[in-house]
């Protein structure tokens, strides 16, 4: 004969197993609600950037090419040096070479510098710059980073 002590003493690990598989099912279930909200925030990331990325896609095609005869100063390797003067292509005389401006932080205090140094390179350097749009893509090319390389984006 089984007493009821014994009965009792069989169900209750089976309770405490049940218990922990509803804790468990629980916790699935809070994990899948997640998961479902995650996926509906990654899905609408991936929205917002095929748009951007669409968005971009449209300025570049409406940016004028470059020119074929002077193309643009490419920014330069950390250190390197820079000629005092450089062959004119159009004739055979030299003509002072600018100093490139330094990588530009975002520090306010450098800004003037900075931007003066722009300036004075893109007019000592008229041929090579034939639009605005060229211009200001050259300066953000120097806005490395620092807060600046967010604007430079």
């Amino acid at each position: 004969p089984v007493t009821s002590g014994a009965l009792l003493d069989a169900l209750v690990p089976k309770n405490e197993a049940w218990n922990r598989l509803l804790a468990l099912e629980t916790q699935v279930q809070t994990t899948q609600a997640s998961l479902t909200l995650y996926t509906t925030k990654l899905t609408g990331l991936c929205q917002a950037t095929d748009i951007i990325a669409h968005s971009l896609q449209a300025l570049l095609e409406r940016l004028p090419s470059p020119p074929t005869a002077a193309p643009a100063p490419s920014p330069p390797a950390e250190a390197t040096s820079v000629p005092l003067f450089k062959a004119s292509t159009v004739s055979h005389t030299n003509i002072p070479c600018p100093a490139l401006p330094d990588a530009y932080d975002g520090d306010h205090a450098a800004g003037k510098q900075f931007l003066q140094s722009c300036i004075t390179y893109i007019q000592l350097s008229g041929e090579a710059f034939t639009s605005d749009v060229l211009k200001i893509a050259w300066v953000l090319s120097y806005m490395k980073t620092g807060r600046a390389s967010t604007y430079a984006l």
